[in-house]
């Protein structure tokens, strides 16, 4: 399956969530999903709210079906619970973290920093969106690039507060990942063993 491309807030009424991934807007003032009979009452089956909390994670982080089934596998495997890890997984993607540490105002324009290689990971450049970050790593925009408008304006005002895993350096502009993301990092409410309970029959 293919990144969604079509209009970002439609995504978020249908989820019912503000994403603050994917979206700088607000659902606030239409919190019904989409379409004529958007604002009926609807009842919602077991499997549907396991969907919806599955897709709030997919679609916030940018993932194809096809990853996030990866990831959780991947999760699976651990011996952290497994909703935490595969937060953790999804947390520490490099689109992420470019997000979080406030160089992109939205997780797909920080993918597009990133592709770009506007971004430096331990002083070498990157551009794999899915580059996994370790405790320790320093990740900062390159020089020439600090000066785009979608970074200056994005450090300006961040769309989200830095969250406390990732340290932020204001002399030189970088972050620095202190420790590893926990499952309340997530920027918006999620029920993740609804995810996990999804996957378990699937995988």
């Amino acid at each position: 399956m293919s990144r969604y491309v079509g209009p970002r807030i439609k995504l978020m009424r249908a989820l019912g969530i503000d994403l603050p991934g994917l979206s700088r807007k607000s659902v606030e003032q239409r919190n019904y999903p989409p379409g004529q009979h958007g604002q009926k009452q609807r009842r919602r089956s077991n499997f549907a709210n396991q969907l919806l909390e599955k897709q709030k994670l997919r679609v916030n982080y940018g993932v194809t079906e096809r990853q996030l089934r990866r990831l959780f596998a991947e999760a699976r495997q651990s011996k952290t619970p497994t909703g935490d890890k595969l937060v953790e997984l999804l947390e520490r993607r490099l689109d992420n973290v470019v997000f979080r540490a406030g160089f992109a105002p939205t997780i797909p324009a920080a993918r597009q920093l990133v592709s770009h290689r506007h971004v430096r990971v331990n002083g070498l450049a990157v551009n794999i969106p899915s580059y996994r970050v370790r405790i320790g790593d320093r990740i900062e925009v390159r020089e020439k690039s600090r000066s785009l408008a979608v970074v200056s304006e994005s450090l300006n005002e961040p769309a989200l507060a830095r969250p406390e895993w990732i340290t932020w350096n204001e002399t030189a502009g970088y972050a620095q990942v202190g420790h590893l993301p926990a499952a309340d990092n997530v920027p918006f409410p999620v029920e993740l063993q609804q995810v996990v309970e999804y996957y378990s029959n699937r995988i």
